[in-house]
């Protein structure tokens, strides 16, 4: 990957100029100035990976390849390379951190800079400010995606994240009036504390958190003005999408709730791959059909006790539900998923799998309590848990959850026959949403 990642280093810096020099736009009819800078900007993160020494992480391969495949875009006469910088500017995104965000939120303003109506230009500004805690200026963004969503569908995700950022601005809004702070600033009773709905998110938090406990020294936490606070700053911490104190027991993995996960399927390709020797045989069989069509996915998502499956198998999403009486002791869960979500209740129990079950490096992110149980969560699928009967499987649950989200560009089932076959009751549900069958490759695609 490191002479690689150096040639396209060095055809991104042929194309676009060095730092240093201003982007320009090249005679006969080549790039538009903007595409220009992203390549610019796309350089400058190529330059910092390659000094960052070999690359493991397959979300930064991605983008890689993602920014090989905008370089050739912008290299070749005539072809629109728009689409390629968006989808750049997405795994920009999907790669994490905040290098990704600011380049994901650099290439975005390009975008609209280079077509202002175009509303997947204004949803990527807003998810990379979102990402970045910039959420006033997220805000902006998204309502300006809005303005141009002519499928309200499509955009209720996006209604919803505009609903929780305004949310939390709010309970800080109150807190700064309870504590006679006015609207863009705590400072004063309180001390240097500075608390405004403006601070990105994570200084807001911290900021919340220092006026909280300044309040609370000063007048007891027995005084209502400072429960009320209090009441506040939980309220603000259960909005806030990512949780600024990593849980040392999860291994160092990112906690993700609905909005997080929302945002990992959106304009993605899925498939659920069942665990056979049949499947398992045929993706590791080199040239195999199966293993290029698996490839092709943008998502990967395996069920439960991988037993087949080689260890190395891409696995993107890891789904297992805790089975039996709790509390729920098992095998650690060590196969590398990019993200792993666990199915379970009770609350207490759950938390005591996973933080007695998950192996430190095997997930990047580990899905929060909000996802431990999606069919019957009220603010989730809401559906009344049956006194009797068979369990839902862990593929129907994701499926089931995939399905509630709605995000994902498509969602297909490879290999779910004969012995790894769904029970007839959500074989049914399944059937009544299929678009389509391949026979030859084992494959149900989902409307």
């Amino acid at each position: 990957m490191g002479q690689t990642l150096t040639g396209l280093l060095t055809s991104v810096r042929a194309i676009a100029g060095r730092p240093g020099t201003p982007p320009r736009a090249r005679p006969g009819g080549g790039p538009d100035p903007e595409l220009l800078a992203a390549l610019r900007h796309c350089g400058d993160h190529l330059a910092a990976l390659a000094a960052s020494g070999p690359l493991t992480d397959a979300r930064r391969t991605r983008l890689i390849a993602s920014i090989g495949a905008l370089t050739t875009a912008c290299s070749t006469p005539g072809a629109d390379a728009f689409d390629a910088l968006l989808r750049t500017g997405q795994q920009a995104l999907d790669s994490g951190g905040d290098a990704g965000a600011r380049l994901a939120l650099a290439l975005a303003d390009e975008a609209t800079a280079l077509r202002a109506r175009s509303k997947g230009a204004w949803r990527l500004r807003g998810n990379a400010l979102d990402a970045l805690g910039r959420s006033e200026e997220a805000i902006t963004a998204y309502e300006r995606h809005l303005a141009l969503q002519q499928n309200t569908a499509a955009s209720r995700d996006v209604e919803r994240r505009i609903a929780t950022l305004r949310a939390a601005g709010d309970r800080i809004d109150e807190a700064l009036a309870l504590v006679g702070g006015g609207s863009e600033g705590g400072e004063g009773a309180t001390g240097a504390v500075r608390l405004s709905r403006h601070l990105p998110a994570a200084d807001a938090r911290a900021a919340f958190t220092e006026l909280v406990r300044l309040r609370t020294t000063e007048r007891g936490a027995a005084d209502p003005a400072v429960r009320r606070l209090a009441a506040l700053y939980a309220e603000h911490r259960r909005l806030s999408d990512r949780d600024p104190m990593a849980d040392p027991l999860l291994g160092g993995a990112e906690p993700i709730g609905v909005p997080g996960l929302r945002r990992l399927l959106t304009g993605r390709t899925v498939c659920l791959v069942a665990d056979t020797p049949h499947t398992a045989e045929q993706e590791q069989r080199p040239g195999s059909s199966l293993a290029a069509l698996i490839g092709g996915y943008d998502l990967v998502v395996r069920c439960d006790a991988v037993r087949h499956a080689a260890l190395t198998a891409r696995t993107d999403l890891h789904a297992v539900t805790l089975r039996g009486d709790s509390p729920w002791k098992g095998p650690r869960w060590d196969r590398r998923a990019t993200a792993r979500l666990v199915f379970g209740d009770p609350l207490p129990h759950w938390r005591l799998a996973l933080r007695s079950r998950l192996v430190p490096g095997a997930q990047d992110r580990v899905g929060d309590a909000t996802l431990r149980r999606p069919l019957h969560d009220p603010a989730l699928l809401a559906e009344v848990a049956a006194d009797a009967g068979e369990p839902a499987s862990t593929a129907f649950t994701v499926l089931r959850l995939l399905d509630f989200l709605g995000t994902p560009a498509r969602v297909d089932l490879i290999g779910f026959e004969g012995p790894a076959a769904l029970p007839p009751r959500e074989r049914e549900w399944i059937g009544a949403r299929t678009g389509a069958t391949d026979d030859t490759a084992v494959r149900i695609t989902l409307r």
